[in-house]
């Protein structure tokens, strides 16, 4: 009997970990080197965030960012199926409140209604970035930050994107952080913010399904994979614990 009450604490005291774990509201800052970066970009800072899914973003986060930030970047999934679209406009405007916002289509955002998502965020100033690039500008320089569709719709194209990214320092949004396979040796791109694995959300000594989260380097382009901020299936997360980030630009 004392076994069995063991046994059925430690899977409450468990469960209610993997909730706390799930619903976080941390910011990461970390500085990224980036080599030729303009001197005007020096210290530029990004806010990225990434699978928010069902989760309202709490104001936990949105203090943390206000005035902090140059961008915002949101890495697509800010919805899926059964997700009302009032949450996600509610999302939407607090985050175009911080910064100008750049989005990427995730392969959960086509789950509902992606015309009517994307008339959703067209209506809140959230620009889209879909095989294409932009021009950032900071003082007297600027910087190319390219977005391509998600993986999943056999739409992406990181050629038409780059055919747009006419600066030579090139920052790439992709959902899926797949794109580093079969990375091309020349691409120029010296950043990707991914997300999609959300770090495997239930990791069980040191294995997930999906992918860790974290920073890694793939001919010679740095790649970042968050675990996101929301979850998917089942709101608990285990050894990968929700997350937002601030990357600060640095020269190398």
């Amino acid at each position: 009997m004392i076994y069995l009450f063991g046994v059925v604490l430690i899977g409450v005291l468990l469960f209610i970990y993997m909730w706390i774990e799930a619903h976080l509201n941390r910011v990461i800052t970390k500085e990224i080197e980036i080599s030729n970066l303009p001197e005007s970009f020096e210290s530029y800072r990004i806010f990225f965030i990434s699978d928010i899914h069902n989760r309202v973003i709490s104001n936990k986060v949105l203090e943390k960012v206000k005035n902090q930030v140059d961008i915002v970047v949101i890495g697509g999934d800010v919805m899926e199926k059964g997700v009302s679209f009032s949450k996600v406009r509610q999302n939407m405007k607090a985050l175009r409140a911080i910064a100008p916002c750049y989005f990427v289509w995730g392969n959960n955002d086509y789950e509902e209604d992606p015309n009517h998502l994307e008339l959703l965020l067209n209506e809140e100033g959230i620009r889209i970035l879909t095989n294409r690039a932009i021009k950032l500008r900071s003082g007297k320089d600027k910087i190319s930050l390219l977005g391509i569709d998600d993986l999943s719709t056999d739409n992406a194209s990181l050629e038409d994107a780059l055919k747009e990214a006419t600066e030579e320092t090139k920052i790439l949004i992709s959902h899926n952080p797949d794109i580093k396979q079969n990375w091309p040796d020349n691409s120029g791109v010296q950043l990707i913010l991914s997300g999609h694995t959300h770090g495997g959300q239930i990791r069980l000594l040191g294995w997930g399904i999906r992918e860790k989260g974290g920073i890694k380097q793939v001919k010679g382009t740095t790649v970042v994979i968050s675990n996101g901020y929301g979850t998917t299936t089942l709101p608990l997360r285990l050894m990968a614990p929700a997350e937002t980030h601030i990357f600060i630009l640095k020269r190398k």
